[in-house]
């Protein structure tokens, strides 16, 4: 299936096919296929899941609005796979180890996963609209280096359509340098079905972005962020953090664990002072 929709993703970058109104939705549906078969790789998904999945197949009427590039065609399915891959590890709910709980309910979980290693989940729960977590995380990740001690700078370099961005983030070191700085540039997709949102990303190339000097490039990926409101609190909201990162570099695995463990505590701690103070309901 792969060979025959990357051809059909080629032949639409020419500019004399662009308009071919025909071969853009023959090659929207071969990728939606495409998703759907990577999806049914994992039975009895939850509801909140199946409704991001169902996003996907909006991607037919983007393509119909705007003829993208073989290169902007690549980074969509590279944001769209992240999605899924990251879908599929968090639906499967056996095996995780607590690693850290707050007072406050924030924790942090991990799994070690076949061919990917250990992963790290950080749930929390937030007395904000929607609409205002949402828009912090995706809107406002420019300034996520405003307010995050661990990040220095995430820039976005290029937006593809509506949901799809590549960004290069640059990640501050740690006191004493013990991890030292690294920087990663990702692709990254933002799914938003009724009241569940995804913000999903993996490593990619970009050639305008190079490997930069004092830095260490490491990969990260699948990763997401999902936001839904809480059952039967729908004024608060759940953020679930699935974290996948490789460091890269010569660094003991208890070093990495504990550094991408405490990543997401400092994480749920500045986010929370970050988001404005919410509103007492008048009685």
């Amino acid at each position: 299936m792969l060979p025959a929709t990357s051809k059909l993703c080629a032949a639409i970058s020419y500019r004399h096919l662009r308009n071919m109104t025909g071969l853009r939705r023959q090659a929207a549906v071969a990728i939606s296929q495409e998703l759907s078969r990577l999806a049914s790789h994992s039975p009895g998904p939850s509801t909140w899941i199946h409704q991001v999945r169902r996003r996907s197949s909006l991607l037919s009427s983007r393509l119909e609005e705007k003829p993208f590039s073989e290169m902007e065609m690549s980074y969509i399915k590279q944001g769209e796979e992240a999605l899924q891959k990251s879908l599929r590890i968090l639906e499967d709910q056996d095996d995780w180890k607590t690693e850290t709980v707050a007072g406050n309910g924030d924790k942090v979980l991990s799994k070690v996963l076949p061919d990917v290693g250990k992963v790290f989940r950080l749930e929390v729960v937030v007395d904000h609209p929607l609409d205002t977590v949402y828009g912090e995380l995706v809107d406002n990740m420019e300034q996520m280096g405003d307010w995050n001690p661990n990040v220095k700078e995430v820039r976005i370099l290029e937006k593809i359509g509506k949901d799809t961005v590549i960004t290069h983030e640059k990640a501050a070191a740690t006191p004493g340098n013990i991890v030292g700085p690294r920087d990663f540039v990702s692709v990254r997709c933002s799914r938003r079905r009724g009241s569940t949102c995804v913000l999903a990303g993996m490593s990619t190339t970009y050639g305008a972005m190079p490997e930069q000097e004092g830095f260490i490039r490491a990969e990260n990926g699948p990763t997401c962020m999902v936001l839904r409101p809480l059952p039967g609190s729908p004024s608060q909201n759940r953020l679930t953090w699935l974290l996948n990162i490789d460091l890269q570099g010569w660094l003991p695995k208890t070093i990495i664990n504990q550094f991408l463990s405490q990543t997401q505590w400092d994480f749920a701690k500045h986010w929370r002072k970050r988001l404005p103070r919410p509103v007492p309901v008048a009685c």
